[in-house]
């Protein structure tokens, strides 16, 4: 008997169609960008924004995790998702990068960011690692998470 594999449970595979409007294709998936006013600035190629990322001590640096608020660049254009210290993205060097061929799934994270009654975290799986994300409010994190797999590339057993 052949064993079929179970697709994933994540709503979209990656958007490879070159000319992508990616306001256009979050606002026809249904997302209301009105109630995410100033909280996320997506154009047709870029998605910006403030996410609180949870940092994990690393050998004595942090006595616990603790959430940092960072600012945020998905760009379909460099093909990553990268965070700065803050909004002056043109003037900082990123504090770290996601190159879209190391996503392997976005999803969200119903735990609430270990337990901490967070409404609105969500994860970005990598092949190295595990981002920890929480955005503002719950609609924008479904944006967010919308935007975040149009670019995922990492999960090619279902291409």
């Amino acid at each position: 008997m052949v064993q079929r594999l179970a697709r994933p449970l994540t709503r979209y595979l990656p958007v490879r169609e070159a000319p992508l409007d990616l306001r256009e294709f979050i606002e026809a998936a249904g997302h209301s960008l009105a109630g995410c006013s100033g909280l996320v600035e997506l154009t047709s190629s870029t998605c910006h924004g403030y996410l609180s990322k949870l940092d994990r001590p690393r050998r004595g640096a942090l006595p616990r995790p603790a959430w940092r608020r960072r600012w945020f660049v998905f760009d379909r254009a460099r093909r990553r998702l990268d965070y700065y210290a803050d909004k002056l993205e043109s003037r900082a060097t990123a504090r770290g990068s996601v190159d879209f061929r190391s996503i392997e799934d976005v999803y969200v994270d119903h735990r609430g960011g270990g337990g901490s009654g967070r409404s609105a975290t969500f994860c970005v799986k990598t092949a190295d690692r595990t981002l920890q994300l929480m955005a503002p409010s719950p609609a924008t994190m479904r944006v967010w998470v919308d935007v975040i797999f149009t670019g995922a590339e990492g999960y090619r057993q279902f291409l």
